[in-house]
């Protein structure tokens, strides 16, 4: 699959699902600088399509992801979480301002949301959309067709191994997805 094919058929399923749009509309509508949804929103999606499940899986919760360095209180992603939930009540709404959340990982400021997002735990977690314009728009920095390839591999441009099996073993992906497969990190073998 080219990642053109990859982009057609991820907004084909986002189109198609009335809780994604209204959450994207929803993000939209606040005006968030660099504001988008990641990780699971598309993830999840694309892991169901590939399973052939009738229905989405349940997102356990939206990822919003914006930079502010003006602002970097938590107390303001917890207003602006409030704020979506009142758009849209049935999201469990999680906002991260990318600004702070260099130090909850032990790396130097990030430049940009993009430069957050590049350094998530998996590749197929290292995904986001936004509406610009109304249309759909995406941040794959190692490519949206990575996520229907059925694997899960480390960040290989950020590897931290330790974190990367804490989440394979916490969050049961295998398990919700069987066809799935881990490709584990060397020092793991």
């Amino acid at each position: 699959m080219t990642e053109q094919q990859a982009i057609i058929q991820t907004s084909q399923l986002v189109k198609q699902n009335s809780l994604r749009m209204a959450c994207l509309q929803a993000v939209q509508s606040l005006d968030l600088p660099q504001g988008m949804i990641g990780a699971g929103f598309l993830r999840n999606l694309i892991w169901d399509a590939l399973h052939h499940y009738p229905c989405a899986t349940l997102l356990n919760d939206v990822d919003v992801v914006y930079f502010d360095p003006t602002d970097t209180c938590r107390a303001k992603e917890n207003k602006l979480a409030k704020m979506l939930k009142m758009k849209v009540p049935e999201a469990n709404w999680e906002v991260r301002n990318q600004a702070r959340m260099h130090h909850r990982h032990g790396h130097q400021p990030y430049t940009s949301v993009f430069d957050g997002v590049r350094r998530w735990v998996e590749l197929p977690t290292c995904v986001a959309v936004w509406l610009q314009n109304n249309e759909l728009a995406y941040y794959a920095p190692y490519g949206l067709q990575q996520n229907w390839q059925k694997t899960i591999m480390i960040n290989p441009a950020f590897p931290r191994a330790a974190v990367f099996r804490t989440r394979i073993e916490q969050k049961g992906w295998c398990r919700q997805w069987p066809a799935l497969s881990v490709i584990w990190p060397e020092q793991e073998c």
